[in-house]
């Protein structure tokens, strides 16, 4: 199972628009793929993958397509480097519940002028990921497309639901806390899109920046550490904290309170954006594609978590804010800037005495004052 689509409308048959032929290049890509894993029965050069499955399967689909989420014309992105930050995006979702990564399987959509080497460039890059992350690249589709898009699918597992974390479990009196450094990617889109920046000096500052949004490294192992001490939520920030840390509010019917100035800022974040007369920490909660994880604890596990976060390895946690109760009425009266309620909608509570949080959350300047600001968010026409 790494094949051609079987519609004509979408298929490479024999030679297509890109000049690539399809049975060679499939052959390529089954070259290019590490040995499968002990629970893959069946992988590439079948119709379907095979695989032992465990009890409990986590699965995610993750999409990138050019002019979306790289630019590959303008240079911010080489080919490797596509295949790995597809696969990353998809696996940090695995990371964010605290599952183990399984199996991964690649739909490439390649436009006219996109090479056979490109393409194995890109599957190249993928399987390097795959590699770090013990993760079986277990098959996958290749079809003709306007634009290059990368979708992959990702299968992770584990024994028990226990084991896992979502989004729906904070709980009021939580502290938040994120893993790592924010801000990175951000400043590297501010570099690419603003200074059209794409080769620095690799010791530089700038560097580090270019490499998050580049290839990112999923937090896999440090969520799972963090799922089984039992953390109350959990989510990866690929949208910014401004967006994710509020998915877990409304899940959870809390508010997260965050304090900005708090936010820890990777290397280059502050140089980057004075250059450009942004806020260091606006960056930090608004950009996407950092693949940091945001959890809420109970303040009596705090150094639990950060020891068992030592344990597997040495990316730090920072403590960012706390979890407050939120109104009943799921901030339907909400304030325009998410803050509280009005009171009417509370049974029958008075506007004058009852001033309660929205579920979502709250960005805090150094005076307390919420900010009102957004993270990523694709929109269409």
């Amino acid at each position: 199972m790494f094949a051609a689509s079987s519609h004509r409308t979408t298929s490479i048959a024999r030679v297509s628009s890109t000049d690539i032929a399809e049975l060679s290049l499939i052959e390529a890509i089954a070259a290019e793929l590490d040995a499968p894993g002990p629970r893959v029965v069946r992988g590439v050069g079948d119709d379907a993958a095979v695989v032992t499955a465990r009890p409990i399967c986590v699965t995610s689909v993750d999409a990138s397509v050019d002019g979306v989420h790289f630019r590959l014309q303008q240079g911010w992105m080489d080919a490797r480097q596509i295949g790995w930050r597809a696969l990353a995006g998809a696996l940090s979702d695995l990371a964010a519940m605290g599952a183990q990564a399984g199996e991964a399987y690649l739909a490439l959509g390649l436009p006219p002028g996109f090479s056979e080497p490109e393409a194995l460039e890109l599957v190249r890059g993928a399987n390097t990921l795959a590699r770090i992350t013990s993760t079986t690249i277990a098959g996958g589709d290749v079809v003709s497309a306007p634009a290059l898009t990368v979708c992959v699918t990702v299968v992770g597992w584990a024994d028990s639901p226990a084991e896992l974390t979502g989004r729906d479990g904070a709980c009021v009196g939580d502290l938040v806390g994120v893993t790592g450094h924010l801000g990175g990617a951000g400043a590297a889109l501010a570099m690419l899109e603003r200074e059209q920046t794409a080769t620095v000096p690799a010791d530089s500052p700038e560097a580090a920046c270019l490499a998050r949004l580049r290839t990112p490294v999923p937090r896999l192992s440090e969520g799972a550490a963090m799922a089984a001490l039992g953390v109350h939520a959990m989510i990866d920030i690929s949208d910014g904290v401004a967006t994710d840390a509020a998915h877990i509010g409304r899940a959870s019917g809390v508010q997260l309170r965050v304090r900005l100035a708090d936010l820890p800022l990777q290397a280059g974040v502050v140089e980057v954006a004075a250059r450009h007369g942004l806020d260091p920490a606006v960056l930090a909660a608004t950009a996407g594609d950092d693949y940091e994880l945001c959890v809420c604890v109970l303040p009596a596990d705090r150094e639990r978590t950060e020891r068992a976060l030592a344990e597997v390895s040495d990316v730090p946690i920072t403590w960012i804010g706390d979890v407050v109760g939120a109104c009943a009425c799921a901030g339907a009266d909400a304030d325009a800037d998410g803050g509280a309620c009005d009171g009417d909608a509370c049974d029958g509570g008075d506007a004058s005495d009852r001033r309660e949080p929205a579920p979502g959350v709250q960005l805090l300047d150094e005076q307390g004052s919420p900010q009102p600001l957004a993270g990523f968010e694709h929109r269409w026409k």
